[in-house]
């Protein structure tokens, strides 16, 4: 066999298995994001004002969104090491400190939501739209610690390679949000019509399913019985939730540089009016759609990347950064084909209003233009998070987002009075400076393990 077909044949092994890990994932993934699409398809029908305020509402949640998958998604790379390493007996004790850290930190969040008020009126959110805006999050706040015990349980089954339950547990939830949803908005099946509030309240209570349903399976499924998972009741231990919160924290602080940025925006446009809101909310919906296409190729490499670290086996490191930037590629340039093409017809399956619909469909177009480096992006910080490295590329995203991206969209989107499209031009430069900085970091790091540096 040649050299050639040698290399093609390796790599579409590679390509196999880590998609075994991503499809998963991504379907999980995307299943979660489309319950927020129901949020937002179910509150066009119901009113203008209720599709802005679920928009505004749900910039603030993703707040909440960005901490607790930021910081839960240090369980992965420690339990793919652990695993990698033949370990597996410190994987229970491990898990245990982070269910700590997760339910402490969902408690602290629903407390802080409490206090969203003071947060919308600070970015000046029309006033007609702010207290449907709190509304819906005085339903959705109920749902925090539930995320994060869901985060916690998934991240751990993610870890050890496992993603399947991330798919089924991502379905059933939209299953039920759909009827439990629209009965609680409108006033259906029996139910009472509470509008926007009852709209967050269903998430909140389909994401309390999801935790307490993942909770169980970890505790009787065969597949984790050797770890003990639940076999005992351990304390907080100070060392370990130190060194879950030094790795877990500039991961978390590199999530949320990316997603603030999205969320500033979308405050900002917040006082523009209700029309550029419910706009902006549909591009932001379908573009948080299609990247969980990327993101779960990114948890996927960071889980392979993390368990061929813990072994320490180099070579299969790069092949599953490798893989994975060539599905990135790939996936990257059908999607911003799909917007580029089809921007008129997504954005009119979500609103009969024209001018929405027109200025949604001009946001998608610039959408289309940062899918490949919000790839990358992603995939490299993943590659990244399975070496534990983490806190150089914390500065590289609060660099790219916060130096670049939302300083110009703030020049071009107010200061020379190009609206949402001059935010939106923002996330462009942004997320490709962050692809640019955080490829060349792992390149460097991989770099440096080959020469025993």
């Amino acid at each position: 066999m040649s050299p050639r077909e040698t290399f093609f044949k390796r790599l579409s092994s590679e390509v196999g298995a880590s998609l075994y890990l991503a499809v998963p994932v991504i379907l999980g993934q995307s299943f979660s994001v489309a319950m927020n699409v129901v949020d937002t398809l179910l509150a066009g029908r119901h009113s203008a004002l209720t599709l802005a305020a679920v928009g505004v509402g749900s910039a603030v949640w993703s707040l909440v969104l960005l901490i607790l998958i930021g910081l839960l998604m240090v369980v992965p790379p420690f339990v793919a090491q652990l695993n990698g390493a033949g370990r597996r007996a410190e994987i229970g004790p491990l898990f245990r400190q982070a269910l700590w850290l997760a339910g402490s930190l969902g408690v602290v969040l629903l407390l802080l939501l409490r206090q969203a008020e003071v947060l919308l009126a600070g970015f000046g959110i029309d006033p007609e739209v702010r207290p449907e805006a709190l509304r819906f999050l005085s339903g959705l706040g109920w749902g925090a610690p539930a995320l994060a015990l869901y985060f916690c349980s998934r991240n751990l089954s993610e870890g050890l390679s496992w993603t399947v339950p991330t798919m089924l547990f991502g379905l059933c939830g939209l299953i039920v949000l759909i009827p439990l949803g629209y009965g609680l908005l409108f006033g259906a099946f029996g139910l009472p019509a509470l509008g926007a509030y009852g709209l967050g309240l269903a998430t909140a209570l389909v994401q309390w399913a999801q935790a307490l349903g993942f909770l169980t399976y970890l505790a009787v499924s065969g597949r984790f019985s050797d770890l003990g998972l639940f076999a005992r009741f351990d304390r907080p231990d100070p060392a370990t939730l130190k060194e879950l919160l030094r790795v877990g924290v500039p991961m978390a602080v590199m999530i949320f540089m990316e997603g603030s940025l999205f969320v500033a925006s979308a405050l900002v446009i917040g006082r523009m009016g209700a029309v550029e809101v419910a706009a902006h909310q549909i591009a932001i919906n379908v573009t948080s759609l299609a990247f969980m296409v990327p993101l779960g190729v990114a948890i996927a490499t960071t889980v392979r990347v993390g368990h061929t670290a813990g072994a320490g086996r180099m070579d299969a490191l790069r092949w599953a950064a490798g893989a994975g930037l060539a599905i990135v590629l790939a996936t990257q340039v059908l999607i911003l084909t799909a917007m580029l093409f089809g921007a008129q017809h997504i954005a009119g399956l979500y609103t009969d209003d024209l001018a929405v619909a027109g200025l949604a469909a001009t946001l998608l177009l610039y959408a289309a233009a940062f899918q490949v480096p919000d790839g990358l992006q992603a995939l490299a910080g993943g590659a990244l998070r399975g070496i534990k490295d983490t806190r150089i590329p914390m500065l590289y995203t609060a660099v790219a987002y916060w130096g670049l991206g939302m300083p110009l969209g703030a020049l071009l989107g107010l200061g020379l009075g190009w609206g949402p499209q001059g935010l939106w031009a923002g996330l462009i430069l942004g997320l490709t400076a962050a692809a640019a900085l955080l490829g060349g970091r792992f390149l460097r790091r991989v770099g440096a393990h080959a020469s025993g540096a």
